[in-house]
């Protein structure tokens, strides 16, 4: 392994090669696979090519090393949104829209909100402290002396454990339980397995969010955008949720056992929404449970008389 600490080199590409870089200050959407959503504000926010102070190295610089296997190890803290999306091959930026192995990111320092949203590979250590919401991410048992270290939700469904050891998690058969105490967002992201998690406590934004297969159950209430782009599986909220649940959904099932919010189902193509009460905005309007519909919800425990449906 070697080093590479403010200039470029030939050997960045390596796998198994560090960027190091040291913040004098927090930087938002570092290791950021998204740019921010660069395709929502063309770069007003956030261009991959600006350079991240003064460590000589840009955005993308440290995204295309990670993708090449590359680590990138941060001395000092970090803002927020910290490897959003990461191990995600956007199509956006010409890749395939599936998920691609990638290195670690290691932080010898604090860490802002939402680091690791969205997060399908990789790993992430960090030694000091995490601003909660949290990303899709559980804590495992750290390789790393001093630090804490993290996986993707998705990644441990998808691609087993491996080596590593659950904290305050449980992975049984095909069940993944969550007792972290940790409030999250985006839980299960782009997961296309027929897996299911399970969460105990309130989470925040986008449960489920761009999901094709499996089912997400959070025994607690949950923030805006619940079933995001949901495009396949389900989402089950055994609590209230706040506004836009179901924007933009493809296909799928949401089942909401309390108030599901207003702007429900904005923008939605299809699929179900189950739920005891709600205010949907058009195309999306309040329909009769239909058979199947009482049967969904009788099986996962739930009183068909108290829900509506929302398509």
């Amino acid at each position: 392994m070697f080093k590479i600490f403010g200039q470029k080199s030939k050997r960045d590409s390596v796998e198994g090669s560090v960027i190091e870089i040291k913040l004098d200050e927090p930087v938002d959407c570092i290791c950021d696979f998204t740019y921010n959503f660069y395709w929502q504000h063309k770069g007003e926010k956030l261009s991959p090519e600006w350079k991240i102070l003064e460590t000589g190295y840009t955005f993308q610089d440290l995204v295309e090393h990670l993708k090449r296997g590359g680590d990138v190890k941060i001395t000092g803290n970090v803002g927020h949104r910290l490897a959003s999306s990461m191990g995600v091959d956007l199509k956006y930026f010409g890749g395939t829209g599936r998920d691609v192995d990638v290195g670690s990111v290691i932080v010898d320092g604090d860490v802002d909100t939402r680091m690791g949203i969205s997060m399908v590979k990789g790993c992430i250590y960090v030694k000091g402290t995490l601003r909660e919401p949290i990303g899709n991410i559980v804590q495992v048992k750290s390789d790393k002396e001093g630090y804490k270290k993290y996986r993707s939700i998705t990644d441990i469904l998808s691609n087993g454990l491996g080596s590593d050891q659950l904290l305050n998690s449980q992975l049984i058969n095909n069940m993944l339980i969550i007792n972290d105490s940790t409030v999250k967002d985006t839980i299960g992201a782009r997961l296309d397995k027929d897996f299911d998690i399970v969460f105990n406590g309130n989470v925040d934004l986008s449960t489920g969010i761009l999901m094709k297969k499996g089912r997400v159950r959070v025994n607690g209430k949950t923030g805006k955008n619940t079933g995001a782009l949901l495009n396949g599986g389900t989402v089950i909220i055994n609590g209230d949720t706040d506004d836009f649940t179901g924007i933009d959904m493809i296909s799928g099932t949401i089942i909401v056992n309390g108030n599901a919010g207003k702007f429900l189902g904005a923008n939605k193509k299809g699929g179900i929404i189950l739920a005891i009460k709600g205010s949907p905005i058009p195309p999306t309007s309040k329909v009769n449970l239909g058979s199947d519909d009482r049967n969904l919800l009788l099986n996962q425990g739930f009183n068909p008389r108290e829900f509506s449906k929302f398509e």
